[in-house]
């Protein structure tokens, strides 16, 4: 799952108007964004095995310490406790925790069984990704939703809110049809750094946009 994940940071401004949408990127994120430096590292494995469906190309061996649910439970209090030292936004530090978890939960229901409860096992997944067709189908109607309620939650102060934001939509939408259409990447080490690269720049460009939108009228009760 890709724009998935990032359509739940979408709809969660809704819940946590005063916490940046690029601090909610790295929440529901921050699982891939630890994935390839462990991958680099060594201390996390996987493969790619080549095939028709795009989203059965990649093999993930061993991921106990980025995407385990008990890992990410730990991950995800760590980065609220964190986040409300600096903030002192209590509902932001929840929503935050909960958005670190919820990779978890969407990873579950899309990948193979290679999703660890805990960092030894055992290992879960409801297999969507067997349907490219199905995971489209239920990514893209995630990512219109979470758009719809960004875009309810929040309005434009200028351009870079208007027209900032509708370009990091599309370039979301490009990557995720880019990705399937790439075939496997020419090596793991490739894969490791441009989700590097990509990640922190789509987070740096949430933040940005996010900095140039309001919270909307009907919402600014939200953020007591």
């Amino acid at each position: 799952m890709f724009i998935g994940h990032y359509a739940v940071a979408l709809a969660a401004k809704r819940a946590a108007p005063r916490t940046s949408l690029g601090t909610l990127f790295v929440a529901v994120q921050l699982a891939d964004m630890l994935w390839p430096v462990l991958l680099l590292l060594g201390w996390e494995q996987a493969h790619t095995v080549p095939g028709p469906n795009p989203f059965l190309v990649l093999w993930l061996d061993s991921i106990p310490i980025s995407h385990s649910l008990l890992t990410l439970i730990a991950w995800g209090v760590l980065f609220a406790v964190l986040y409300r030292a600096r903030t002192g936004y209590a509902r932001g530090a929840i929503v935050v925790a909960l958005g670190v978890v919820s990779h978890w939960v969407l990873d579950v229901a899309t990948h193979r069984p290679d999703m660890p409860l805990f960092p030894d096992g055992p290992l879960l997944g409801f297999g969507l990704w067997n349907s490219a067709i199905g995971t489209i189908i239920v990514e893209g109607l995630m990512f219109v939703t979470g758009t719809w309620i960004y875009l309810r939650t929040t309005r434009a102060r200028d351009g870079v809110g208007r027209y900032g934001l509708a370009a990091l939509l599309a370039v979301l939408l490009l990557s995720y049809a880019l990705s399937l259409a790439g075939g496997a990447p020419p090596s793991m080490r490739t894969l490791a750094i441009g989700g590097i690269v990509f990640g922190w720049l789509f987070v740096a460009w949430a933040a940005w946009v996010d900095g140039h939108r309001d919270a909307a009228l009907r919402d600014t009760a939200l953020s007591g």
